[in-house]
């Protein structure tokens, strides 16, 4: 049995790797909020992975792919990656900036929550598995 290989932990995997990225991206238009000419970029993950998934239909089964030589069955259960996408459309001074301070800071502390959130539940999933293989708490 694939515990740490089965999609859920890849969707948590996922996440944990969309939201340092988004660290490191927020962290750069902080650090760029008063350079002229600078345009704010953003993470996108959670909305492709919606998208993937909306996309599956719930009674349609998928076959496992171990050998790129396998003929594919049903839908695939690839994973998305983060992409970065970046504004140039809008501005918010005068010297073509479109960096908000106060949204970037939001947006960094949502990430941290979100970052920890993902964390944690990695660290009970692997707990559980713990204390099933194990048999006691």
């Amino acid at each position: 049995m694939n515990l740490l290989n089965g999609a859920s932990f890849q969707r948590l995997e996922g996440a944990v790797n969309a939201a340092e990225m988004r660290q490191t991206v927020l962290a750069n238009n902080i650090a760029n909020a008063e350079t002229p000419g600078y345009k704010r970029s953003e993470v996108l993950f959670e909305q492709l992975l919606e998208e993937q998934m909306g996309q599956q239909s719930p009674g349609k089964l998928a076959g496992k792919r171990t050998n790129a030589r396998h003929i594919p069955i049903g839908v695939g259960t690839s994973m998305p990656t983060a992409q970065l996408s970046t504004d140039q459309l809008t501005k918010m001074n005068n010297n073509e900036n479109n960096v908000d301070i106060d949204r970037e800071m939001s947006l960094l502390a949502k990430n941290q929550l979100s970052y920890n959130f993902y964390i944690q539940q990695i660290s009970h999933d692997a707990k559980m598995m713990r204390i099933g293989i194990e048999g006691r708490l």
